[in-house]
């Protein structure tokens, strides 16, 4: 039997629908049947060979998924048939189904949906390691989130006020600032404005999150309190920033660096630790998810290109199959 995916078949190559073999759980695995997956920038990263972490042709893309577990393979231990799953997956996500490593897969509760299921454990757990195992975010602190309207910058507004925060959304256009304000924020800056002249008269940032890089990142730079903390996400505008370090010095600064996907192979318990924290918010209602669009398994290059344009607030969400 074949399932169809979305896949890259040549290096650099462009995506498209295949059929492939139904995937089969080999020992540790979990085979789901794919409801929904979320988009990622990064997966618009891989399609263009500049991502960190891209894998050998032909491979599926697709970051993150939820579903319905079909099948064990051996050796799984705490899963059943039938188990409501949301998988960080890394890739495999946009197809009909897939097989997972189960230390990646976690329970999702009865109240969320697949399509939030889909695009919660990147976002949300990117953000929540960022400011807590990494920044170690204080109640009281300023946060500053670039790209505040945007996949993962909207979770860290959300996990920032959650924590305690004074939270700075900073974003393109009235819409995403008031998306970010929504979730949060308690002051907002766009991004035709000046940034490092605003933070100043906001008294400057103690945490900086950032997925854009470029003159955002050097602006919040320098705008940093002693001893504040740059945390490095992603290079959205596709400018890698360079820092000075003797600037680091001067100013008693700390530069963080966080790949989420990079602690599944040296520390997957701060992962699902992060993770359990999180569902339990949702399940307190203490979360709420955003998704701008839903769309179905024929326009996964419609979803792309949202994200491609800055068209999208929160996550886009495709939906492979009806629950």
């Amino acid at each position: 039997m074949t399932i169809r995916a979305y896949q890259i078949q040549q290096p650099y190559g462009n995506a498209d629908f295949f059929e492939i073999p139904t995937p089969q759980p080999g020992p540790g695995q979990l085979k789901i049947a794919i409801r929904c997956a979320g988009l990622n920038f990064a997966d618009l990263l891989i399609q263009n060979g500049t991502y960190q972490d891209i894998p050998k042709p032909p491979f599926t893309l697709g970051m993150e998924v939820a579903g319905v577990v079909e099948a064990l393979g051996e050796s799984v231990e705490g899963f059943s048939i039938g188990d409501r799953v949301a998988v960080f997956a890394g890739q495999g996500g946009l197809a009909q189904a897939g097989a997972f490593d189960s230390n990646r897969a976690v329970r999702i509760p009865d109240t969320m949906s697949f399509e939030e299921a889909a695009g919660f454990l990147i976002a949300y757990g990117t953000s929540h390691m960022a400011l807590d195992h990494r920044a170690k975010l204080k109640p009281g602190e300023t946060l500053l989130v670039t790209g505040a309207g945007g996949g993962v910058g909207l979770t860290a507004v959300e996990i920032g006020k959650r924590m305690g925060a004074t939270v700075i959304a900073h974003a393109r256009g009235a819409d995403k600032l008031a998306v970010a304000q929504a979730a949060g924020a308690d002051h907002l800056i766009d991004d035709s404005e000046d940034l490092r002249a605003r933070l100043l008269a906001l008294g400057g940032a103690d945490v900086v999150y950032d997925a854009v890089g470029g003159d955002a990142f050097r602006a919040a730079f320098r705008a940093c309190k002693p001893e504040g903390r740059l945390i490095c996400i992603g290079f959205a505008s596709g400018d890698i920033p360079q820092i000075p370090a003797n600037h680091l010095m001067v100013k008693n600064l700390t530069a963080i660096g966080l790949y989420i996907g990079g602690y599944f192979r040296f520390r997957a318990d701060v992962v699902r630790d992060s993770l359990t924290t999180l569902l339990g918010w949702y399940e307190q209602g203490l979360l709420k998810p955003h998704i701008s669009h839903v769309l179905p398994f024929d326009r996964v290059a419609e979803g792309m290109a949202l994200l491609r344009d800055r068209k999208s607030t929160g996550k886009v969400v495709i939906r492979v199959a009806a629950d």
